[in-house]
C-alpha cells in the first residue's frame, strides 16, 4: 500500500466516522499515560499493573467459560438466552450444597449443610486444597444439575416453541430467568452466602506486591482445559462437525441426514454443563454468592458474547477474557464503581470498526 494510498484511506475513515478517530486518541492518550505512571516514581508499579491483568483474565476466563454457552445456543438454536445467568446460579447453589454436605459429612447435619451458609465457613473449612475432593464433586454436581435442568425446561419450554421464531423463545427465557432465580430465592434466601475458609487458600507472592490466590490459579486452569475441550470437540468429533454445520444452515443440515434434534440437545447439554461449572468456579474464586449472582453477571456474559461475535465459541472466549482485562486495567483511573463502564466501552469501541464483533462470521467454529 502505498502513502497516497494510506492517506486517502485515513481521510475517508476521518470524513465518513471521525468518532472512530476520537475513540483511538483517546486510546492513545491512556497507553501513554500507563507507561508515564509506570515510569514516574512512587506511581503504579510492575507489580500493581501484573496484579491487574491478572485480576483481569481471572474475570475474563471466567465470563468466557459462562459465554461458550449463551454463544452456542444462539448459534445453533437463534435466539438470545436470558436464562442463561440463572442456569450459572442454579449450577452454582448445586454445586456448593454438594461440596457443603461432602465437607462437613460427619460433623454437622444434612440440613444444616444443604441450605448453605448457616455453619461458619472457618469451622467447616472449605478450599480447593484444604477438601478437594469435596470441590471435585462439587464442580461435577454443578455441571451436571445445570445440564439436567437445561434438558427439562428445553423440553417442557422450548421445544414445543421451537418452529415460533427468536422473539418467542427470547421472551420465554425471560420467564424462565425469572422462574428460577426466585426459585433459588424463596429455597435459598436473599443474603450473600460465604462459602470458603480464606484463611486455608494459599496465596502466592510474586514481587512487587503481585500475588496469585490458590482458588485464582485453580479457575483459570479448569476454565482453560474446558475451554481447550470445546474446541477440540468441534474440530475433531462427529458431533462438532454437526454443530458446525447446523449453525452454518440448519435447513441444509437436516435434508443431508444429520440429527438435528440430537444437535439441540447436545447443544443443551454442552451449554448447561460449562454454564453450571462456570457458576461454580466463579463461587469458589469470589468466595460468596447470592441468588442474584448469573442474573448480574448476565450482562457482562452478553457483553463478551457480543464484543467477540454472536454465534462464535472462539469470540465468546476472547471476548470475556477482554472485557475482563479492560474492567480490571480500568482501576488504573477509575473507582472500582465505574470499571465496569470501561469494559463496555471496550466493546462499544471494537463495534465501530467491526459492527459484528471481532470473530464475525465464525459461528460454532
Amino acid at each position: 500500500m502505498g502513502i497516497s494510498e494510506t492517506y486517502s484511506r485515513g481521510r475517508d475513515l476521518a470524513v465518513s466516522r471521525p468518532f472512530v478517530l476520537v475513540v483511538v486518541g483517546i486510546i492513545g492518550l491512556l497507553a501513554f499515560d500507563l507507561v508515564r505512571q509506570l515510569a514516574a516514581p512512587g506511581g503504579l508499579t510492575a507489580g500493581q499493573l501484573a496484579s491487574f491483568l491478572w485480576d483481569g483474565l481471572v474475570v475474563g476466563l471466567s465470563i468466557g467459560l459462562a459465554g461458550v454457552g449463551l454463544s452456542m445456543t444462539y448459534s445453533i438454536l437463534n435466539f438470545a438466552n436470558f436464562g442463561h445467568g440463572d442456569y450459572v446460579t442454579s449450577g452454582a447453589f448445586a454445586g456448593w450444597a454438594v461440596t457443603w454436605v461432602f465437607a462437613g459429612a460427619g460433623q454437622f447435619d444434612l440440613t444444616t449443610l444443604l441450605f448453605i451458609g448457616s455453619v461458619s465457613t472457618r469451622d467447616l473449612g472449605v478450599s480447593a486444597f484444604a477438601t478437594p475432593l469435596a470441590i471435585v464433586a462439587g464442580l461435577i454436581v454443578a455441571a451436571a444439575a445445570t445440564v439436567v435442568l437445561s434438558l427439562v425446561i428445553d423440553r417442557l419450554v422450548y421445544k414445543p416453541m421451537r418452529d415460533e421464531g427468536g422473539i418467542s423463545l427470547l421472551i420465554a427465557s425471560i420467564g424462565v430467568a425469572l422462574a428460577l432465580r426466585y426459585t433459588i430465592y424463596i429455597v435459598f434466601g436473599q443474603r450473600t452466602r460465604g462459602l470458603t475458609d480464606a484463611q486455608s487458600v494459599p496465596q502466592l507472592a510474586l514481587g512487587g506486591g503481585f500475588e496469585v490466590g490458590g482458588h485464582e490459579v485453580a479457575l483459570v486452569l479448569i476454565a482453560a482445559g474446558l475451554m481447550l475441550g470445546v474446541h477440540l470437540l468441534l474440530q475433531t468429533t462427529k458431533l462438532g462437525k454437526a454443530m458446525r454445520a447446523m449453525a452454518d444452515n440448519e435447513d441444509l443440515a437436516r435434508v443431508t441426514g444429520i440429527p438435528t434434534e440430537r444437535v439441540v440437545r447436545f447443544t443443551w447439554i454442552i451449554g448447561g454443563g460449562l454454564a453450571g461449572a462456570g457458576g461454580f468456579l466463579i463461587a469458589l474464586e469470589r468466595g460468596a454468592m447470592n441468588f442474584q449472582f448469573g442474573w448480574v453477571l448476565l450482562l457482562l456474559i452478553f457483553a463478551a458474547v457480543i464484543l467477540g461475535g454472536i454465534g462464535s465459541i472462539y469470540g465468546a472466549m476472547f471476548g470475556g477474557v477482554t472485557i475482563g482485562i479492560a474492567q480490571s486495567i480500568a482501576l488504573v483511573w477509575l473507582p472500582s464503581e465505574f470499571s465496569t463502564v470501561a469494559a463496555f466501552g471496550v466493546m462499544i469501541f471494537v463495534l465501530l470498526f467491526k459492527p459484528d464483533g471481532i470473530f464475525s462470521g465464525v459461528t460454532t467454529a
